[in-house]
Parts: C-alpha cells; sequence; structure tokens
C-alpha cells in the first residue's frame, strides 16, 4: 500500500480514538495529576507564545527539542544545556508527567529567566501538529532517540523546520514493528532532514528505514553532568551505615516480585552483616504499589519520602532491609551510596534501563538478559569490565553478594567504570557541530 494511502488509514485512526484519547488523560490524570494539566496543548492549542525574533530576550526564534519521558529528557540535559549557553531560547516538549517533572527540575533556572519554556507536544493528529508549528515556528526541531511520527515530521517538512533525529537508536524488535508499514515509515524517516545515531548498528537500521545518510555521534547520556552534592552526599552516606548498600534500580512491573524474594532468602553475606537494599522503582505511579509489596513482604523497610532533605546515616536505622526509594531525581546520590547497582527493567522482556548513569557514577552494575534498549552500551559496559550479566534477578542477588565479599574486584569494576564512562564522552559536541548552521 502507498504511503499515502497508509498516512490516510494511519491519521484517520487517530481522529476515531480522539475521544478515548480525552478518556485516557483523564484515568491517568487521576494517578498521575500533573498529566491532566493543560490537556488542549495535546491537542495543539496553547495559552502564551515564544516570544518572537526582535524581543530583547531572544535572538531568534526557539530550538525546539522533544524528549517523550524521563529517560530522554534526562539523555537531552546536556544538549539543552548546551544551546542554553549559546544564548539560544529553548521549546522543550514532553509526553509523560514524569519526563515534565524532571525538566522542571533540571531547568528550573533557564525556566525562571523565561530562557525555555515546557509545553506538551500534541498527540499526533494532523491539525495538531499543524496548530503546533504554527504556534511557536521553531527554528528547528532536535527528536530525542525515537520520538518519529509521520504527521509531526510531515508537519515539520511543510513549514520548513529542519528536523533530526538525534542520539538516535533503533532495536531490532522496533526495526520489525516499523517494517510492517514500510513504505510510510520510509517516507517519514527519509524526511528527517539529519538522523544522528548512537551506534553504527543503529545507522544501520535506520537506513533499512530510509533515513538518509545517518551519522554515529555517540549517545548523550554519556554527557551527563552528575550533581555534585549528591554525589558527595552518596559517598558520605554509604560508610557511616557501617553496612553494605545494593541499590535495585529503576525496577518496573513484574520485577519486584522476584527481587524480593530472593532478598528474603538467606544467607545474607559470609560475615552475617546483611546489607541495605535500596529499591528504586522506574515510575513515580507505583511507589505506592512497590512500598505495599515490599510491606506485604515481611520485610522490613522504609521509604525514602519520610526522610527530609538527603538521608543521613541516621534516617534509616540497622533493623530496615529495604529503603524504597520514592523519589525523583536523586538517582545519582543512589548510585553513589551503593557499593553494587542491580539496574533493572532488563529481568523482564522490556528492553533495559540506562546503565550509563550507574557506570559515571563508578559503581559496579549487574544487568539482566533483556538489554536490546541499550544493547550496545549495555555490550561495551561488560566488555569493558564494568559490568556483569546475570540471568534472572536470583542469579542478580547471587553476583551482588558475592561482589561484596570481593573488594578487589568490586575495585576493578569501579575503575573499568570511570574508563568506560571517559571513553564515550563527546556526543553532545559532535551533535552542535553536525546542527551549527541551523543555529546561526
Amino acid at each position: 500500500m502507498a504511503a499515502a494511502l497508509w498516512r490516510f488509514v494511519y491519521s484517520t485512526l487517530w481522529r476515531l480514538l480522539t475521544p478515548f484519547i480525552w478518556l485516557k488523560i483523564w484515568r491517568r490524570a487521576k494517578r498521575e495529576p500533573l498529566y491532566g494539566v493543560f490537556p488542549a496543548e495535546r491537542f495543539g492549542f496553547y495559552r502564551k507564545a515564544m516570544p518572537k525574533p526582535g524581543n530583547d530576550d531572544f535572538r531568534a526564534a526557539p530550538v525546539w527539542v522533544h524528549a517523550v519521558s524521563l529517560g530522554e529528557t534526562r539523555a537531552a540535559q546536556p544538549l539543552i544545556e548546551a544551546l542554553l549557553e549559546r544564548g539560544l531560547p529553548v521549546l522543550l516538549t514532553n509526553m509523560t508527567a514524569t519526563g515534565r517533572t524532571e525538566a522542571s527540575r533540571l531547568f528550573a533556572t533557564a525556566i525562571a529567566q523565561g530562557r525555555l519554556r515546557q509545553v506538551w507536544l500534541p498527540y499526533d493528529l494532523p491539525g495538531a501538529v499543524r496548530r503546533f508549528f504554527r504556534y511557536f515556528t521553531p527554528r528547528c526541531g532536535l527528536l530525542i532517540e525515537t520520538e518519529v511520527w509521520p504527521n509531526l515530521i510531515r508537519a515539520g517538512k511543510h513549514y520548513a523546520v529542519p528536523l533530526a533525529l538525534v542520539s538516535a537508536r533503533m532495536s531490532e524488535a522496533s526495526l520489525r514493528k516499523n517494517l510492517r508499514l514500510a513504505s510510510l515509515a520510509r517516507q517519514t524517516f527519509g524526511s528527517l532532514d539529519q538522523v544522528l545515531a548512537q551506534t553504527q548498528e543503529d545507522a544501520d537500521r535506520l537506513t533499512q528505514l530510509g533515513a538518509r545518510s545517518p551519522k554515529v555521534v555517540g549517545n548523550l547520556k554519556f554527557d551527563l553532568r552528575l550533581p555534585p552534592d549528591q554525589l558527595d552526599a552518596g559517598l558520605a552516606w554509604n560508610p557511616g551505615l557501617a553496612r553494605p548498600v545494593i541499590a535495585i534500580a529503576s525496577t518496573r512491573e513484574g520485577e519486584e516480585g522476584d527481587f524480593l524474594k530472593a532478598i528474603a532468602a538467606p544467607p545474607r553475606t559470609q560475615d552475617g552483616v546483611e546489607p541495605l537494599v535500596v529499591l528504586i522503582p522506574r515510575h513515580p505511579q507505583r511507589f505506592d504499589e512497590v512500598a505495599a509489596m515490599v510491606d506485604g513482604s515481611g520485610l522490613r523497610m522504609k521509604r525514602r519520602s519520610a526522610i527530609q532533605g538527603l538521608p543521613a546515616p541516621r534516617d534509616v536505622s540497622s533493623d530496615v532491609q529495604v529503603l524504597v526509594g520514592d523519589s525523583l531525581g536523586e538517582m545519582p546520590f543512589y548510585y553513589a551510596a551503593a557499593d553494587v547497582t542491580i539496574v533493572a527493567g532488563s529481568f523482564a522482556p522490556l528492553g533495559g534501563q540506562n546503565l550509563i548513569e550507574a557506570s559515571a557514577c563508578g559503581v559496579p552494575v549487574i544487568v539482566g538478559p533483556h538489554t536490546f534498549n541499550f544493547a550496545q552500551a549495555s555490550e561495551n559496559a561488560i566488555e569493558a569490565g564494568a559490568a556483569l550479566r546475570a540471568q534472572d534477578a536470583a542469579d542478580a542477588w547471587r553476583l551482588a553478594l558475592q561482589l561484596l565479599e570481593q573488594p578487589d574486584d568490586r575495585m576493578r569494576m569501579r575503575e573499568a567504570a570511570a574508563r568506560f564512562s571517559a571513553t564515550h564522552t563527546g556526543a553532545t559536541r559532535r551533535v552542535m557541530l553536525e546542527i551549527s548552521s541551523w543555529l546561526m
């Protein structure tokens, strides 16, 4: 079927689903109130435009950056900071409440100064995306990692807005999914002005989808600037506890139960010291659910939200077995405090979560078998000696306890993590060079 016909069918389905989209917004806002803020923006209706060229506060139209959710927002941080340092106004769009919340925290100063504005990206309805481009007239659009939508890309071309897919990744599973509508996918990816891929494997897959001459620039996540206050607090917290810390980070639905079974089963360590487990769910809407699971498992727990400020050793008594990390924006603290980190999202077929931040904090990492969303980074970290791969939650827990008994191995992994992180930096500089003509 021709691309034009597929787009017609695709757009018609979006229009038919519009009443259900409103229902989705209403239902999700009951769990995540921020998700329901300014719902009209999700259909391309905005209340306040960015200042236009000529305004004393802005040299030109905004650089539009789209980061769909939490991970993409964190990945975009070094790029957005580089744009702001150039004196360029930034329009930042998200689709999830977690992404928007994190952006509000990361760029609070720029938002207060009027140099960065946050809005929701509209759903991929033809009229909604056209209204978005007419309203904000961005000088260019930088889509982070995977966010390619047919009507959005078509509208960008119509309004002559250069578009780049930045820190682009494409897994084998996503490639197969896109190839089900091959003609529409190839027209859409082929309409991008630039595709700046994380790895050569990503570039090759994107070429199969019609991307024109993609370039490999690396992964923006390696350029993250970690907050020194959190790192210092985590490093100071660990020895004050007088027991080791295992962080289980970014867990998703279906993973916590297996980890809790492993944690509850003796033995702990050979010297009988019970480690403190910091269990950090990926999504904040699951904080209460996970805390209830820990409580129901019989393990003694405390919630991070019950502690004011960054935790001090006295805030977690020696009888607490699990600290539930129900906070946002504190992952560097958790990583710096940990002797070993298990990066979850990879113990169910979900593709894994980002291990780069943990490596940058210098902590030994264990991942599960399902890391296809971060395949190259995971394999590189394992080859570098910065990470280990476990087969399941019980195996990951066994490896973590084993590393606690092997300080020399932990030190080697810490040193390998530092080298691994340093070797892969520079993506932000390369992206800025590739898009420099759009920023004049």
